[in-house]
């Protein structure tokens, strides 16, 4: 006779199953995150998000990174984060990038090389950004980056803005062509193009998946003239999850480059 409140194995198994795919997505919305932030985030204890960790780092989903500092480092070392593999990356919705892959490889191939590719990624964001313009375009000024925000979400980028000491970041913490932009950069420089139009001024691309980060990271300086100029004088801010991949001086235009 089972004992009262004893599950059946499979029963334990899939909830098991149900809280692991639970730290992957907030890991996916987030970006990098600490054990104590997923445990906030999920209300869970450390000690079960470190063996839901370890499993999704056994599995290949999640690993484990030294989290990124700047300025001066405080004692200790710094906090371990985990972020999504590139196969964690593709659980979620990234099965057609082989395709998307091979169509922009025949588009560079025999329609116009990288010129063609460019033209196509303007025309693929162009017709996204019709949604995005409408919904900017009804916020008010300061809330703006937070409207364009909730609209790239809607398309599934996960997208959240913060405040920094000298503007905003626009922060996507998930990419569904990711794997397509790390070889056609083309698609992140024409994003960050109508990002900068939408927004009506300079923004500079700090990070992105495509090139190994965790988050893709846009910077909106604050109180810049309208029509594109440039930020203010000196290094955007950067936080624990960035990296810069461009110098101050970059434009929309190359945003998402790897220099390497």
């Amino acid at each position: 006779m089972k004992n009262l409140g004893e599950a059946p194995q499979e029963e334990l198994a899939t909830g098991e199953r149900s809280t692991r795919n639970r730290v992957a997505r907030s890991i996916l919305d987030h970006g990098p995150s600490t054990v104590a932030d997923l445990a906030g985030r999920l209300g869970l204890t450390q000690a079960a998000v470190r063996r839901h960790l370890d499993s999704l780092v056994s599995e290949n989903v999640v690993e484990a990174r030294e989290q990124r500092v700047y300025g001066a480092r405080t004692r200790g070392r710094p906090a371990k984060v985990f972020a999504l593999t590139d196969c964690g990356r593709d659980a979620f919705d990234q099965s057609y990038d082989t395709l998307a892959v091979d169509a922009l490889r025949w588009i560079e191939e025999n329609a116009g090389g990288e010129a063609a590719v460019a033209a196509f990624a303007r025309d693929r964001i162009e017709a996204q950004a019709v949604a995005y313009a409408a919904a900017v375009e009804a916020a008010a000024p300061e809330e703006r980056t937070e409207a364009l925000a909730k609209a790239l979400s809607a398309d599934g980028y996960a997208a959240t803005a913060r405040s920094a000491p000298v503007g905003e970041q626009l922060c996507q913490h998930h990419c569904p062509v990711a794997h397509a932009a790390e070889k056609y950069p083309q698609l992140c420089e024409a994003e960050t193009e109508v990002f900068s139009r939408l927004l009506g001024t300079h923004v500079q691309r700090l990070a992105t998946i495509a090139h190994g980060d965790g988050v893709c990271t846009t910077f909106i300086p604050r109180g810049a003239p309208q029509g594109g100029t440039s930020p203010p004088p000196g290094d955007p801010p950067r936080d624990s999850t960035t990296q810069t991949r461009t110098t101050p001086s970059a434009s929309a235009s190359t945003a998402g480059r790897n220099p390497a």
